[in-house]
């Protein structure tokens, strides 16, 4: 058994290799999943009376929200994520994400587009303020050696 006990969340550089050092992204509350949904590729021919499937490509889902306790710290960390993917898709690319356990040698790693900024919170009464921000999924890359994100 496994606690999400630890867990971090950080970005990194846009590019086609993984990026060395990651930035640690704080307050984090919860970081959505990505589920790889294989589709299926008809391969049935008229004389089968039984279709038959072969898999297809994988499909992320295409998004994960990422849910953040919303201070001045976390909306000028954020800032900087918006930037850097503002940048990085002018270019045609996307920044890296990493989901980090101190339970693993290997963590997720996944790249992204931002929304255009920063999210404005739900508002209750008696609750933790906390914005979701949705991530598009340009690329998932999968498990790979773990590099722990830094302020």
């Amino acid at each position: 058994m496994v606690s999400t006990l630890g867990v971090l969340f950080g970005y990194g550089a846009a590019g086609a290799t993984k990026p060395n050092a990651f930035t640690l992204l704080t307050r984090i509350n919860s970081i959505g999943g990505i589920a790889l949904e294989t589709e299926q590729i008809d391969a049935s021919a008229l004389e089968d009376e039984i279709s038959r499937y072969i898999a297809g490509r994988a499909d992320t889902g295409g998004t994960v929200p990422i849910t953040v306790n919303a201070t001045d710290d976390t909306i000028t960390e954020w800032e900087a994520v918006f930037a850097a993917s503002q940048t990085a898709a002018e270019g045609g690319d996307a920044i890296w994400f990493e989901v980090w356990s101190p339970f693993h040698t290997k963590a997720f790693f996944f790249k992204a587009q931002t929304p255009p900024a920063f999210p404005m919170p739900e508002f209750e009464q008696n609750s933790l303020e906390t914005v979701e921000i949705v991530l598009t999924v340009t690329e998932y890359k999968g498990l790979d050696t773990a590099v722990k994100p830094t302020a």
